[in-house]
């Protein structure tokens, strides 16, 4: 199965970073948000970021026209229909999801793949609410999707061998190097990452080293381009401990106990460069 069309929904950083991606790959793109307002707001972001390639000369002036023409703003999931793809982007949120999933799920036909891209929650869950689950797979792009080239494909435990072919299929074709992924907590990347974060913590409640050193060393010994500790922050701290927190409870596991600087921080409100202080202080 070739996919050719492509519904995104949600408008917002990932929604419309997924839909350009896609659209400059030549796939027929419908975007669909709750109004008219963030439709707008979305294709308006779409724009200004092919705008900024076009700069760069990444792109040429003719591609990007062609790119938005390729793109139809919409606030009906009945724009759905006939298309071989539906990617859910909306607000990382069990309810919210599951009642978006649910919508689509009787609106599109039982041949088109339905995609999320949530980054924790459980594919297999996910895909127990659709009359057709082996056509449900997780499709966890990175922020921003236009510069960042992974995408992790998961299969919860009912996808089926040609949903995940075919989702592999897309992947690339829209430029992306996809790895595929079993059901867990966090996957592949975050399983890694916010434990990473987490010892960062660590290392700084037991004074080994200032923020700024652990940074360093993390990134100069390491060849990151950016600190844990100041990833923490672009990230969120309460978003940090979210995780660890769902780690710790699904795995029993003592090694995925949030920190309790992290705890303590995010108690006082500093979480990170959103509220213009975290483990650095940031101007608002």
């Amino acid at each position: 199965m070739k996919i050719l069309s492509v519904g995104v929904i949600g408008a917002g950083t990932m929604g419309n970073g997924i839909a350009q991606v896609c659209a400059v790959a030549g796939l027929d793109v419908v975007m669909v948000d709750i109004n008219d307002t963030a439709v707008q707001r979305g294709l308006d972001q779409i724009s200004k970021s092919l705008d900024r390639l076009v700069k760069k000369e990444v792109l040429t002036a003719a591609a990007k026209d062609t790119a938005l023409k390729h793109i139809k703003g919409s606030t009906s999931y009945a724009d759905f229909k006939g298309l071989g793809v539906v990617i859910e982007a909306a607000t990382e949120n069990q309810a919210i999801k599951e009642k978006i999933l649910k919508q689509v799920d009787e609106i599109v036909s039982k041949d088109t793949i339905i995609a999320t891209n949530t980054s924790s929650l459980s594919i297999t869950k996910l895909a127990a609410l659709d009359s057709n689950p082996a056509r449900f797979i997780g499709m966890h792009f990175f922020n921003p999707p236009p510069l960042m080239a992974l995408v992790e494909v998961i299969r919860g435990l009912q996808t089926s061998d040609e949903t995940h072919a075919a989702i592999l299929e897309m992947a690339k074709r829209i430029g992306k190097e996809p790895i595929t992924v079993k059901n867990s907590p966090g996957f592949v990347v975050n399983r890694i990452l916010l434990p990473m974060i987490n010892e960062a913590f660590f290392v700084l409640s037991e004074g080994l080293a200032s923020p700024e050193d652990i940074d360093a060393g993390m990134k100069l010994g390491c060849n990151q381009p950016i600190g844990p500790l100041a990833l923490a922050d672009l990230i969120g701290l309460d978003t940090c401990l979210a995780v660890m927190e769902v780690y710790f409870e699904n795995f029993s596991d003592s090694k995925y106990r949030p920190c309790p600087l992290l705890r303590e921080m995010v108690a006082a409100g500093y979480l990170g460069r959103k509220t213009g202080r975290g483990v650095y202080t940031y101007d608002q």
